[in-house]
């Protein structure tokens, strides 16, 4: 997957300037797809270019113009042949489990730090997404909003951003209650780290 694929994806949720898309991101595609905001700026200006995106210049008083940007049928197009395609799959890289596999020779104390600065991380993130789902279904349940809501894309990813957060969570915290039992087992002398 693109950069390009995540902004047109985002986009179908309505006319967005390049500040608004960035918010966008953090909150609706943050679980599965980071961008800095400049990235978000040059592949703004890419898809327009491609004719998969139209910008409309809106005039504001008291503050800068903003430029504001709607998906095209071309863009539409492009997201259809993207979800034809086979998915890659999915890639973990992470520094904090490499620690955590070596952490036999080494210090625990710093991985266990960074494990549970993870876990609160995690815990923020998957209480956004909480939030974001509740304003996604309004007054409804859940099983009535999957069944009968609009468009429960945005919804769905979202619970895959749930589930990931929970998951990341309770391993880090379990983690690092492992790792410190075992440090205060081997500074009492009864077994090696």
């Amino acid at each position: 997957m693109a950069l390009r694929h995540a902004v047109l994806a985002a986009l179908l949720d309505g006319e967005y300037s390049g500040y608004q898309l960035a918010k966008v991101f953090d909150v609706g595609v943050a679980n599965f797809w980071y961008a800095a905001p400049q990235q978000l700026y040059s592949e703004l200006t890419r898809l327009e270019g491609e004719g998969l995106i139209s910008g409309r210049e809106v005039v504001q008083h008291g503050r800068p113009n903003k430029r504001v940007f709607t998906v095209t049928t071309a863009g539409l197009d492009e997201l259809a042949a993207f979800a034809a395609a086979p998915a890659r799959p999915l890639l973990l890289r992470d520094e904090l489990v490499v620690k955590v596999h070596a952490v036999d020779v080494l210090d625990p104390a710093p991985v266990v730090a960074q494990l549970r600065e993870r876990a609160d991380q995690a815990a923020a993130r998957l209480a956004l997404f909480e939030r974001t789902l509740e304003r996604l279904r309004g007054d409804v349940d859940e099983e009535t909003f999957l069944r009968h809501g609009e468009r429960v894309g945005p919804y769905l990813s979202c619970l895959a951003g749930c589930r990931l957060e929970r998951e990341t969570r309770d391993w880090c915290l379990a983690t690092a209650r492992t790792l410190s039992e075992r440090a205060t087992r081997a500074r009492a002398g009864r077994e090696p780290r």
